[in-house]
């Protein structure tokens, strides 16, 4: 079910239709759904791409992505871990993880700030 995007040159809006197949908008003359006009220039439209779990989770195990956590680099464990928020759709809202996020990408020991972080539990 495609969705294009139109620039209307009579409103002079950028605008949405939906078609219910690719052939139907193949075939249809758009119309502007705002002033009804027919003078529409269309537009490229981003794409967007759904990911399985597992894609997901390959995508994490990348080398690249991985690289300096061997070395226990903590700028590499805090862009990790930002990496594994991006993929949850930045669902996990923690105040206590970003926190910990920017002092790995400070540079700070997770040794110390696990302690410091236990210590304020206390």
């Amino acid at each position: 079910m495609p969705i294009y995007e139109y620039y209307c040159f009579d409103c002079r809006k950028k605008v949405s239709i939906f078609y219910r197949t690719v052939d139907a908008a193949q075939r249809a003359e758009p119309v502007c759904p705002l002033c009804r006009g027919k003078r529409l220039h269309r537009l490229v439209s981003r794409v967007g791409v759904l990911h399985s779990e597992e894609d997901r989770l390959e995508q994490l195990a990348d080398r690249a992505l991985m690289a300096g956590l061997e070395e226990e680099d903590p700028r590499a464990l805090a862009r990790f871990m930002r990496e594994m928020k991006h993929e949850l759709n930045d669902e996990v809202d923690d105040p206590e993880l970003d926190e910990m996020i920017g002092r790995l990408e400070a540079g700070e020991s997770p040794e110390v700030i696990e302690a410091s972080l236990g210590a304020a539990e206390d």
